[in-house]
């Protein structure tokens, strides 16, 4: 068996947790015996963390899959898929590692199982070096929907660094194919709202600070329109410790959506954490493109499942969408080409991201 197995290796490129994440869909999707080698050699603490590991657990109990070499700290497995099948799953990472990440994992293979899903992942709700829950739900979902699946994001409680215990219910459907995408006309800024919260101990004012700092950071560039960002404090049995953050999104005429994101910590100042997103917004609007720089990479492997050619405008090409790319390919029959933009206005840096699709079928279906 072991001539068959597809060699990847998790330290090229960014090297980190998405070429395991990446990889290991695709290979239950595909059917395809994998060993990742090098887990995560480009980051300071290199192999398997608790997140990475129960989403290397959920996929293998998706589809009946072998897995070696699935411990903490572990730099190298091997997984062996079986047949992707529906009901419930349950992913848990004990730490506040990301539901969000845990997701990104699992999704393309319960599209394509054969019956309905119902995912638990728990963990951090609003981690570091993730998307937040909420970009996931008010960016991620209704932007990913349009490759003609849906699904349904219940927030049971919301989880924090250090401790998580956050629970993110996701229930989907199997489809027969994925629809390719077309996100190529940015329009014009129509509407900017968005959430700043408070939990656990923090008062409401902290919120309250975070949101007027980033409101009047967006003003500066963006005078005419109203913006619209709720402070809320999350009730206290739908949150488990102490944490705080804003999510600010920017709505176009064609339907994109745009984020810029920032998660408190202690110490640092409320009016810095409100700045931080509205700087981010503004960076994301700013390059022309329609997703911003979190979304580029997660559109990647549902372009390459699609049957057909999608096409995106995106900013500059993070790492992160390169190596999608790039381990997509060498994964698929996908083909994916990224050119400069052409019809560039002035100071605008964007590029179309195009891909000829490998049109997955669900033969369960």
């Amino acid at each position: 068996m072991d001539g068959d197995r597809v060699e990847i290796d998790g330290g090229i490129m960014e090297g980190g947790g998405q070429i395991l994440r990446v990889s290991t869909a695709l290979s239950c999707l595909l059917g395809l015996p994998l060993r990742v080698r090098r887990i995560r050699a480009g980051r300071s603490t290199p192999g398997l963390r608790p997140q990475h590991l129960s989403g290397l657990e959920m996929i293998r109990d998706l589809c009946d899959g072998k897995l070696n070499g699935g411990e903490i700290g572990s730099t190298e497995i091997t997984f062996t898929p079986g047949k992707i099948k529906g009901g419930t799953h349950i992913a848990d990472t004990k730490t506040a590692g990301s539901v969000c990440l845990l997701m990104q994992v699992a999704m393309p293979c319960v599209l394509f199982a054969a019956s309905p899903s119902e995912l638990h992942l728990k963990g951090g709700t609003n981690a570091e070096m993730a998307p937040q829950i909420d970009y996931t739900v008010m960016v991620f979902k209704p932007i990913v929907e349009k490759f003609n699946f849906t699904f349904n994001c219940d927030i049971k409680r919301r989880g924090y660094y250090p401790q998580g215990g956050g629970e993110v219910v996701v229930r989907m459907s199997p489809v027969k194919e994925l629809s390719p995408i077309n996100l190529t006309e940015r329009g014009t800024v129509t509407k900017i709202y968005g959430r700043a919260f408070v939990a656990g101990a923090l008062p409401i004012k902290l919120a309250k600070d975070m949101s007027a700092a980033a409101v009047r950071c967006i003003r500066r560039e963006i005078r005419d329109l109203y913006i619209n960002i709720q402070p809320v404090r999350e009730p206290d049995d739908q949150a488990v410790g102490t944490g705080s953050g804003i999510i600010i999104v920017a709505e176009t005429s064609t339907g994109c959506l745009l984020a810029g994101s920032s998660l408190g910590k202690r110490g640092k100042n409320a009016d810095k954490v409100g700045i931080e997103a509205a700087e981010m917004l503004l960076q994301n609007l700013k390059h022309g493109g329609t997703v911003d720089d979190s979304l580029q990479d997660q559109l990647i492997i549902f372009m390459a499942l699609a049957k057909g050619v999608s096409r995106v405008k995106s900013g500059p090409i993070t790492l992160h969408t390169q190596t999608a790319i790039h381990f997509a390919e060498q994964l698929t029959k996908a083909k994916f080409t990224v050119t400069k933009s052409e019809e560039e206005e002035p100071g605008n840096d964007t590029y179309i991201i195009e891909c000829q699709g490998m049109g997955i079928i669900n033969s369960n279906l």
